[in-house]
């Protein structure tokens, strides 16, 4: 188990509790200095607010209520390859990777959300030992949660990010993910069907897990990531009708990000906000930006910043505010 999911007080009579974010499917978190890490931690007590883990128990005060804002890095479809130099369309993924390291780890965020296709092409083992050496500069400070795509491996990605844990959605080979913030709620769920072919799908067991699990949640605003683009084509998310029918009764869900299609787009379906993430990896055309997105959330909408170094660099650093309330 990795360190940020290793604090929880339970509740007992009068002790208070504090719940770390369960690490599945995959979480990355290796500070750089464990000891004052611990320390800091086991000093904290119940004000315990390091890395994404939150207290969840409310502090008196007199003055009103704030809204927190969440600081979040966004990237997807990195494809990096074990080899260093297997790209697509004049990129090399690992270099694109490497870059924006540095970019992310400026602006420090509390946490990465990785959503799927991390891996080149099928998910080796050494395209993973790749990601996990790229992204150890960002690790050191804040957790990585790392989706599945059509391009990972399930197993593979075990073997080389092993720190995963936390409670199961008890999903039969599904990984799924809840993060919970003061503020809002993140979903991550698993598109994988086959390792190196286009089509996804949630399946029917992880449907009816987020039938239940939405209809027990709605204090919160609920953002859902998922790795397959959402329309009705062969390539797609096979179930989204299924997804969309399934949000519909929760006007509590506010938003689905995701990727697969190397594109950068912000549109609305059902009253739910529609993102598009961009590829870190390579884009499939050259109107589409090669980057990743700052992300500011609150219970209210989220700031959105394209980071574009590549591609179509247009629109670097144009802020989209999206809101929902």
């Amino acid at each position: 188990m990795n360190v940020a999911s290793r604090f929880s007080l339970e509740r007992r009579g009068g002790t208070r509790s504090i719940a770390c974010v369960p690490v599945m499917p995959g979480i990355f978190f290796e500070p750089s200095d464990r000891r004052a890490f611990l320390k800091t931690a086991i000093l904290g007590g119940t004000a315990l607010a390091v890395n994404g883990c939150r207290s969840s128990v409310p502090r008196a005060s007199t003055s009103p209520r704030r809204d927190p804002t969440l600081h979040l890095a966004l990237i997807s479809d990195t494809h990096v390859p074990g080899d260093r130099v297997s790209g697509s369309r004049g990129f090399n993924p690992w270099e694109n990777l490497k870059r924006t390291v540095p970019e992310i780890a400026a602006v420090r965020p509390q946490a990465v959300i990785h959503n799927g296709d991390a891996a080149r092409l099928e998910g080796l083992v050494p395209d993973y030992a790749e990601v996990r050496t790229l992204l150890q500069p960002i690790a050191a400070f804040a957790p990585i949660y790392i989706g599945l795509g059509n391009h990972d491996d399930r197993a593979n990605f075990k073997k080389v990010f092993t720190s995963t844990g936390g409670r199961p959605a008890n999903v039969k080979d599904k990984h799924i993910l809840v993060i919970d913030e003061e503020a809002l709620r993140f979903i991550m769920l698993d598109s994988l069907l086959y390792t190196n072919k286009v089509a996804g799908l949630l399946g029917k067991e992880q449907r009816a897990w987020l039938t239940e699990f939405l209809a027990t949640t709605v204090d919160k605003p609920i953002v859902i990531f998922v790795h397959h683009t959402l329309g009705d084509g062969d390539g797609d998310l096979l179930d989204a009708r299924h997804l969309f029918e399934i949000i519909k009764p929760h006007p509590q869900v506010k938003a689905i990000f995701y990727g697969h299609s190397h594109q950068w787009s912000i549109t609305e379906r059902q009253g739910v906000k529609l993102i598009n993430l961009p590829a870190v990896g390579y884009n499939f055309a050259d109107k589409e930006p090669v980057g990743w997105v700052d992300a500011r959330f609150n219970s209210k909408g989220v700031d959105l910043t394209l980071r574009a170094f590549a591609g179509n660099t247009i629109d670097n650093l144009k802020i989209h505010q999206i809101r929902w309330a």
